[in-house]
């Protein structure tokens, strides 16, 4: 059977106006995923990595082009729509962690959960069972300036995993870590996959882009290869 496509970006182009002149952030970028992938997307400062990552998870939307998610064009919805389908159907993980610092680690993976209604002791029982699978269930009363580093992206990666979305978008996870802590925590992406999510990556670590099953190379805007 063949594997359905999840995303499609058709000669998408972002743009942005600094002053009186125009930045092509992205330019007629066209580009297939397919559900289960594991796609690194890498580039060097400024080749658009961090545009392509806002547009496909329906952050940003673009200037010219189509993007599609699981065969719906979401290039011209309202925001609305658009936070609608973040919320079911894609889950972040920044290099910044993005943890809400009054939250504790439990309630901070029961947050996304609250926006979707679901009821209290059912995000309960789920936020507890993401962070034993992310192997932090004993710290999941601690608030995150309690936890290292690596515990607060193990959360962050739960968290990601509340809505169970088809898609986990992670944009520099390993930026902010020593590197043993970041192989842990490309080891942990790497295992979502395996279950089936799919997984796309922005990553400056060529070393961790490899461990991908796809990687995208971005220059100036454009795929280079």
């Amino acid at each position: 059977m063949e594997t359905k496509e999840i995303i499609h970006l058709d000669n998408t182009c972002k743009r942005y106006r600094m002053g009186n002149s125009v930045v092509e952030a992205l330019c007629h970028v066209s580009l297939k995923i397919k559900q289960g992938d594991f796609l690194a997307i890498v580039g060097p400062s400024g080749s658009g990595k961090s545009t392509m990552m806002n547009l496909v998870g329906a952050l940003d939307l673009p200037t010219e082009g189509e993007i599609y998610l699981e065969g719906q064009d979401i290039a011209h919805l309202h925001e609305s729509d658009l936070a609608q389908i973040r919320g079911r159907k894609i889950g972040f993980v920044f290099q910044t962690f993005n943890l809400i610092p009054t939250l504790t680690a439990l309630e901070n993976v029961m947050l996304p959960m609250l926006f979707q209604d679901v009821p209290r002791q059912e995000r309960m029982k789920k936020g507890k069972e993401l962070l034993k699978l992310v192997k932090l269930e004993h710290r999941m009363d601690h608030l995150p300036n309690e936890l290292s580093g690596g515990e607060r992206q193990r959360v962050a990666i739960a968290r990601a995993l509340a809505n169970n979305p088809d898609v986990i978008l992670a944009d520099e996870p390993t930026g902010n870590l020593d590197s043993k802590t970041g192989k842990e925590i490309v080891e942990i992406l790497i295992n979502l996959n395996k279950q089936g999510k799919t997984i796309i990556m922005v990553t400056h670590d060529l070393e961790k882009a490899k461990l991908a099953k796809h990687i995208i190379k971005l220059k100036d805007g454009k795929v280079e290869k």
